[in-house]
């Protein structure tokens, strides 16, 4: 059997779609695991609130797939930044309720309230949508376009010569979105006073307190940023994947929370790097790799991600960017 080389680039754009919108929601995880060194179980269930505001917020406004393109556009904007600033509110108040007062408390007992929270949050998304997955507004086209773009170049012709670039204006929403989040988010970071606060508490929680930094809001802001983008990745993934149910933080938070390990929880770049390559893994191995293995299909998909992940940290145990911390004496 000839490479396939169509369906190749096709999965390589469903992977960075996928990966971005990992990124997004394992950017949360190590933004507060890099101050507080706290791992939030529940952030997968913030992204999940996320996707639920933005359905709800789409479906008050009445527009559906018949409707202007003006119109869709608009609902599409209002559910971004009304679900980014719900989510980003709700991680905020999940900080001050249930982990300030355990910043001084052994590590397992935020650990702990960070899986109540979670569970807590899958019982309100049931009573507010029910057990039952459901069908979000379809309002971006999900249709394969054929671009025969690579086949004009000349040196590329016998490689090339049967292949089409196939992409879908959904993949480009996802991409189109996440990668100017990612960039603001890096300048939020590196290039403003809260930013370098953030990065103080990080380095030092004592030291930047000594300083004058207020370490609570400085956290809480962490937590507020983590929410906003997880929000984000919310509305995205509904609109995505065309649905959203009560369990669907279960597998992206997974899959974030490893792709955060993966590329060095605490470090932000390391956080993208694994985001994108999960969403590679993820849609080869759905997709690609089954044309080559016999057997091969997406039940082997988890195997594949944890196999990786495993190798990737036995030879290198604080992930691809991450940098290994000394022990304190």
């Amino acid at each position: 059997m000839g490479f396939e080389w169509t369906q190749f680039f096709q999965y390589l754009i469903i992977g960075l779609a996928s990966g971005s919108l990992i990124a997004l929601i394992a950017l949360g995880y190590t933004l507060v695991y890099g101050i507080i060194e706290l791992i939030n179980f529940a952030h997968g269930e913030v992204f999940m609130m996320g996707a639920f505001f933005a359905a709800t917020v789409v479906l008050a406004t009445g527009v559906n797939d018949e409707s202007a393109i003006p119109l869709i556009l608009v609902a599409l904007g209002a559910s971004l930044l009304l679900s980014m600033a719900f989510s980003g509110v709700l991680n905020a108040l999940i900080d001050r309720v249930a982990y300030r007062r355990l910043r001084s408390a052994p590590r397992l007992a935020p650990l702990i309230a960070a899986i109540g929270v979670s569970f807590i949050l899958q019982n309100v998304a049931i009573y507010w949508k029910g057990s039952n997955p459901f069908t979000a507004p379809d309002l971006i086209p999900r249709d394969y376009r054929s671009y025969n773009v690579l086949r004009e170049w000349p040196l590329l012709r016998d490689w090339f010569a049967d292949s089409t670039l196939r992409l879908r204006l959904l993949d480009v929403f996802v991409i189109g979105i996440t990668i100017p989040l990612l960039l603001l988010l890096s300048w939020f970071v590196y290039r403003t006073r809260i930013g370098t606060a953030m990065r103080a508490t990080a380095q030092d929680r004592e030291a930047a307190a000594l300083m004058g930094i207020d370490i609570n809001r400085t956290i809480g802001v962490a937590f507020a940023l983590g929410g906003a983008l997880a929000g984000a990745a919310g509305m995205i993934a509904l609109f995505y994947n065309n649905s959203g149910r009560f369990q669907m933080g279960f597998q992206y938070g997974l899959f974030a929370f490893t792709a955060a390990v993966l590329g060095g929880i605490g470090n932000l770049g390391g956080a993208v790097l694994g985001g994108f390559l999960i969403g590679l893994i993820w849609s080869y191995s759905d997709g690609f790799i089954g044309n080559y293995i016999s057997g091969w299909g997406s039940q082997w998909t988890n195997s594949l991600i944890f196999a990786i992940l495993i190798i990737v940290l036995v030879f290198r145990p604080s992930g691809l960017l991450g940098q290994a911390t000394p022990d304190k004496v």
